[in-house]
């Protein structure tokens, strides 16, 4: 009992850090994203740089949810908690492509210093390129595969009663609605960064805080981590291990 509390603490613990290190990360880097001539203006590094950071530790914290949870998650369903593990590294990885393209825009300002007017308009138009990709790594890996994420966990915690029901009901609905959002955003009906789109994140983000907070102060439910326990012993009867 004393390690499952703790693996709740933990994962609660890495919850907060990622939505503590998404929203830091976007704020400080922002520049890079908002100004199309940031490749040939004066630039706000150290920031970016500073940003760059936050989003590492942000991957850090997405692989850890997956992997802190996965002994407590493969007792409901292996396949589908071992799924999540490898959808939460899939959702890394694209964090970190994101942030690699914004750090290069970086790289070829302080490159690029001196160059003459004539290179400007290359230039410019590398770096829309660079953020181009950025956008498309911030629509699948915090939308797409959040939002399938969302689901897999938010079922399997409904599931098993890990977790009072309507946490477990606020991450099947934010899943569901912030990849009904992301495909919208794919075919152009709003943009990403826009009130439709910001509305459509909230279900998803207080899902992760609500169910970070809940298992950091109750853990999970008791009773549900007794009936896993019993439904152990009782296999364990049926299939006694030899030798």
């Amino acid at each position: 009992m004393v390690s499952t509390r703790r693996t709740a603490v933990v994962a609660g613990a890495f919850f907060l850090v990622t939505e503590v290190a998404a929203i830091g990360g976007l704020a400080l880097y922002g520049p890079v994203l908002q100004d199309a001539d940031y490749v040939v203006g004066p630039g706000a590094d150290t920031r970016v740089f500073l940003g760059a950071l936050f989003e590492i530790v942000l991957a850090a914290a997405v692989v850890g949810t997956g992997v802190v949870l996965f002994p407590i998650l493969k007792k409901q369903n292996e396949g589908a908690a071992l799924g999540y593990v490898c959808a939460r590294l899939l959702e890394a990885a694209v964090i970190i492509v994101g942030i690699i393209s914004v750090l290069s825009v970086v790289k070829l300002r302080r490159e690029s210093g001196g160059s003459a007017d004539s290179d400007a308009a290359s230039l410019v138009t590398a770096g829309k390129t660079l953020v181009a990709i950025h956008d498309w790594t911030f629509l699948m890996g915090p939308n797409f595969i959040l939002g399938a994420n969302s689901l897999v966990l938010a079922w399997l915690m409904y599931r098993a009663g890990l977790v009072p029901r309507f946490i477990a009901v606020l991450g099947l609905v934010g899943g569901a609605l912030i990849c009904a959002s992301a495909t919208g955003v794919m075919f152009g009906l709003y943009e990403q960064v826009s009130v439709a789109g910001s509305i459509a994140a909230i279900p998803v983000f207080a899902w992760e805080v609500s169910l970070a907070v809940w298992l950091i102060a109750k853990g999970f439910e008791p009773a549900a981590l007794l009936r896993e326990n019993s439904e152990g012993k009782r296999e364990e009867v049926r299939h006694p291990v030899i030798g």
